[in-house]
């Protein structure tokens, strides 16, 4: 971990601006993405029309909330570029996702955009701890994902070294740290897991790496999933968010020196918090869906984006910008079943306080007889291999998730390293539901 006492927290002069000062700036800049989106985007324009509102109606931050949601079909519906708002020879890049679920959603950026990107993700990289001359292992996918490109880009901007391994080859990753020695590693959550089991695997020490500060993100992850990677590597785990819809990774950072929840960018990117089924905007300190509107971005503004992750904003500590908390779920990954709301992260927590069980998973959900059941599947840990201790651990397990959550289960522990390992953004649930 870093030395607490030589460690100085450095920040940009906005950072510990005045609240006053950042909703200034902020009512400056939302003016005039709201007019870049309406003058420049034919969706806008027409969502705009549609709810009779115009940008010149916003007097006030709070007049935000007069203006339409746009939400991930929206992107789709005008694939490839109908959301850019720039001339095409303006883009100097593109980005999309997977598009696992349907058409991908694609992304575009200015250099402008890139510049700014690089700003914040820099900005990110030193509230985490990181400094000018130490080495960036990044373990993050580089290519249309958001994720490694970001990173490296930040990584630059701050002077760091950077190491672009991007994901997979999990033998050479730990081959590469151990002899790089790099002091930051950028990953998700999940693959830092697999590079863990790798260290031991060879007879390594994993506290007694190189590794000081890893930044992890792109999915949801529990505190004690951070416990476990701090004390297996003696590092500090921060925490950092973002999404391709908005910019990428880089809109709001976990600071080190707090590890209180991830300040957000709030000259770059305007939050709200919204009751997910009526659309209501939430007092501050209220649980809810993550909005997220640009202020600065010219190739692709996005006017009042639905996340689909349920956070809450709180006051800010190390910074006077906004904290979200961390992210433990998503509202499209709820699971109900028999009448109970269950999010993989608790489950993910349960597994985590047990004895002898690994932190890899996933879960299928069924249905027998109109009832939906609910199936976890769990590596035991090396060294508890035998049926009747994996069966124990089960039962364990079964009544954990009873007497915790209120659903009942059924629960698989399998035998160590029988569970696919994930190269980035963990797949935790496998719906076998029939289709309605």
């Amino acid at each position: 971990m870093l030395d607490r006492d030589a460690y100085v927290p450095l920040t940009d002069p906005i950072e510990t601006a005045s609240r006053d000062e950042i909703a200034a700036l902020q009512l400056h800049r939302l003016k005039h993405s709201l007019a870049h989106a309406y003058e420049n985007v034919p969706h806008y324009k027409a969502s705009f029309d549609k709810a009779r509102v115009k940008p010149s109606d916003l007097a006030t931050l709070g007049d935000l909330a007069k203006f339409p949601f746009t939400v991930k079909t929206d992107l789709r519906d005008n694939y490839p570029f109908g959301m850019f708002a720039v001339p095409q020879e303006e883009v100097v890049r593109i980005h999309a996702s997977s598009g696992t679920t349907g058409k991908p959603t694609v992304v575009g950026y200015t250099q402008p955009d890139v510049d700014m990107w690089a700003d914040v993700m820099a900005r990110s990289i030193r509230a985490a701890g990181g400094r000018p001359g130490m080495k960036c292992h990044i373990s993050y996918g580089y290519g249309l994902f958001t994720g490694g490109l970001g990173a490296h880009y930040g990584a630059e901007r701050l002077g760091l070294t950077v190491i672009p391994v991007s994901g997979g080859m999990t033998e050479r990753q730990v081959q590469l740290i151990t002899d790089f020695k790099p002091e930051i590693i950028m990953v998700t959550p999940s693959y830092m897991l697999a590079i863990l089991d790798e260290f031991r695997k060879q007879g390594l020490d994993p506290r007694a790496s190189s590794l000081k500060i890893g930044i992890f993100g792109a999915e949801p992850w529990t505190n004690s999933m951070r416990e476990e990677i701090e004390q297996a590597f003696d590092m500090d785990a921060i925490d950092i968010y973002g999404l391709s819809e908005v910019i990428g990774p880089g809109v709001a950072q976990e600071c080190v020196e707090t590890k209180d929840g991830l300040h957000i960018w709030e000259d770059h990117f305007y939050p709200e918090i919204i009751n997910p089924e009526t659309g209501e905007v939430l007092p501050e300190g209220e649980r809810g869906e993550l909005v997220f509107t640009s202020l600065t971005k010219q190739a692709l503004p996005i006017i009042r984006y639905r996340t689909r992750d349920l956070t809450r904003l709180l006051p800010g500590t190390a910074r006077t910008m906004r904290r979200m908390e961390k992210v433990t779920g998503r509202s499209d990954d709820m699971m109900i079943i028999r009448g109970v709301n269950v999010f993989p992260t608790q489950i993910e927590e349960l597994i985590l306080r047990a004895e002898g069980l690994s932190p890899h998973y996933y879960i299928e959900l069924g249905r027998a007889e109109r009832m939906d059941t609910i199936t976890v599947n769990v590596e035991a840990l090396p060294g508890t291999a035998a049926e009747d201790e994996r069966i124990q651990l089960a039962g364990e397990l079964q009544k954990l998730i009873k007497n915790n959550i209120g659903v009942s289960s059924t629960v698989h522990v399998v035998e160590p390293e029988t569970i696919e390992r994930s190269m980035g953004k963990a797949k935790r649930i496998i719906d076998n539901r029939p289709k309605e």
